[in-house]
């Protein structure tokens, strides 16, 4: 038995982008229809398997007491992770519920704005005046021998350990292998953490051995410049020798999820595999969009998120946002303490030939920063590049405690263009971690 419907807008793939658009075209007045594949990914990838399932891993990782049992913990820290997934997923299922027309099956194009879905059993054809491809991207597997064994995972994959590993290797060093080799250190594993090249090797010095100093402190024994060959039911074999391991984590990046049929779409996908979109995120296909992960921009929700506005002002506002428009935009990578930055470091400003000022002081040195002394944590380093002609802040880098809170605030001010002196005279709440832009932006 099969059913059509025609609808104002379809967006495939539950994720933030996605989400977010249904809502609000739903309010205001369009008929909507959501298809998501998995019913347990219902609010997507971030609030299921990535962003906050395992920033709740990190910090309990990070509270883990010595005399609490690693197994037991463990344990306890992965029920206390499904307990808040469950309740974020029903809450995502409450915001769309009797406004937006949820299917869940597999999205396949058909043709031009037309997808078809097998649901509950029964064919569903739905043609929509304007579509939305917010399907994601998923986790890299490690592409040698021995990368299926059951013993080897990725990053979804190993938050539902059973047991926690004796010895952990960690294949990869980017954002999502720093944090789950520090969190599993902490946890109890003994891990090594494998890198093809110089980890965090864009960053000044001063940033990358204090995050690699933290690492090491947290029982992260970190091996540069290898190449995994196999894996084997005990070990990892690289260029550089074989690593014990009771259980593998790839963390080699992400490749891009797109629903089949594109072709019959019109939908062009580039080199990578991701859907083509230019700076108003419209693909090749009239009236289909692209939003989040599977469009290959940076692989955030708050992108994914600006995503949204970007489509927003184009089917229900004056369309005159664009990708473009988007500067100082922040990231941090959640080891503990979180590691963030904006802008440029100091070698690609002096690369460009530009005049600057440069401040880096330890957070353990900076006197007009209580905060990190009365919580017990004063690792890190803290960095800014300031323009010494126009006084603006092109650069700044934080590890230490609150980072990804400092950082949205110099984000902003350097979006709104305000000065680094007007920021080093900010009147900053005491106590905050935002004092410390009235120390470090101190230039006298």
């Amino acid at each position: 038995m099969s059913e059509s419907l025609r609808v104002d807008l379809l967006v495939i793939g539950w994720g933030k982008g996605g989400k977010t658009l249904a809502a609000k075209a739903a309010k205001a007045g369009r008929r909507v229809v959501l298809i998501e594949r998995d019913a347990a990914m219902a609010g997507g990838a971030c609030i299921n398997v990535a962003c906050i399932p395992t920033k709740a891993l990190v910090h309990a990782a990070a509270t883990r007491r010595p005399e609490e049992d690693p197994q037991t913990y463990l344990a306890e820290a992965i029920r206390n992770r499904d307990s808040l997934v469950a309740k974020l997923n029903a809450a995502n299922r409450a915001m769309l519920a009797g406004s937006v027309t949820v299917v869940i099956g597999e999205a396949r194009f058909v043709g031009p704005r037309r997808v078809s879905v097998i649901a509950d059993g029964e064919r569903l054809e739905v043609e929509a005046a304007a579509v939305v491809v917010n399907t994601g991207s998923g986790p890299r597997r490690g592409g040698v021998p021995g990368a299926d064994l059951p013993h080897v995972h990725d990053s979804i994959s190993i938050q539902h350990l059973a047991r926690l590993p004796e010895r952990l290797v960690v294949v990869g060093a980017g954002a999502v292998g720093l944090e789950f080799a520090q969190m599993f250190a902490e946890f109890g594993s003994e891990v090594t953490l494998l890198s093809r090249g110089p980890v965090l090797a864009a960053e000044d010095e001063e940033l990358r051995a204090s995050v690699l100093g933290v690492l090491a402190d947290s029982g992260v024994s970190l091996v540069e410049g290898v190449e995994v060959v196999e894996v084997t039911p005990a070990s990892v074999v690289t260029t550089a020798g074989t690593f014990a391991a009771d259980a593998v984590l790839f963390a080699t990046g992400r490749v891009p999820v797109v629903p089949e049929g594109l072709g019959a779409a019109g939908v062009d996908v580039d080199e990578r595999g991701y859907i083509a979109v230019d700076e108003q995120l419209r693909t090749s296909a009239d009236g289909v969009w692209a939003v989040g992960d599977v469009n290959g921009g940076p692989q955030f929700t708050y992108i994914s998120l600006d995503d949204y506005r970007i489509v927003a002002s184009q089917l229900l506002g004056s369309g005159g946002r664009r990708r473009d428009d988007r500067v100082a935009v922040p990231t941090t990578t959640f080891v503990t303490p979180p590691f963030a930055r904006v802008g440029l470091t100091e070698r690609e400003a002096r690369e460009r030939g530009l005049d600057v000022k440069v401040a880096t002081r330890d957070v353990a040195k900076l006197a007009m920063m209580p905060r990190p002394k009365t919580v017990g944590d004063t690792r890190g380093v803290v960095k800014v590049v300031v323009d010494a002609g126009s006084d603006e802040v092109l650069g700044f880098a934080y590890h230490g405690i609150d980072a990804q809170e400092v950082v949205n605030v110099v984000a902003l001010a350097m979006r709104a263009g305000v000065s680094a002196t007007q920021l080093r005279d900010g009147i900053w709440m005491h106590l905050s971690s935002t004092e410390l832009l009235n120390e470090i932006l101190d230039f006298g």
